[in-house]
């Protein structure tokens, strides 16, 4: 996870699930990278904004995913906010439609780090 200016660990017994890229003789413009979830042990799975990945690992029992141009903007009502603050890929290969803010429940996180420190923990709800 180093370098990624904000890593978000989930709950215990999550995992992470990639979709496969579409393979197709036709040239697909602006419909953005394959998706990425995280899938809860209850078999719920969240969708992550994969364009803004910039690392991802389950090897320590929970989910733990480095985003490179997403900004944590704080918790209110059970909820952390999470906004877009600049596109790491060209405008070509993202979707017109991806969201500017990601909404977690706070139950479905466990910490959060920015540059490598803790802002948020589940302890704090």
């Amino acid at each position: 996870m180093i370098g990624a200016p904000l890593v978000i660990v989930f709950a215990p017994r999550t995992s992470l699930f990639r979709e496969q890229d579409l393979i197709s003789q036709l040239p697909i413009l602006r419909n953005g990278p394959a998706g990425t979830f995280v899938v809860f042990p209850s078999g719920v799975r969240v969708s992550l904004p994969t364009d803004q990945i910039v690392s991802a690992d389950e090897s320590d029992g929970a989910a733990r995913v480095g985003f490179g141009g997403m900004r944590f903007t704080g918790a209110s009502e059970g909820r952390l906010h999470f906004v877009r603050e600049r596109d790491l890929l060209p405008e070509q290969q993202l979707s017109p439609a991806r969201s500017h803010i990601m909404t977690l429940e706070a139950s479905m996180v466990s910490s959060i780090l920015v540059d490598g420190h803790p802002v948020w923990r589940a302890s704090q709800q």
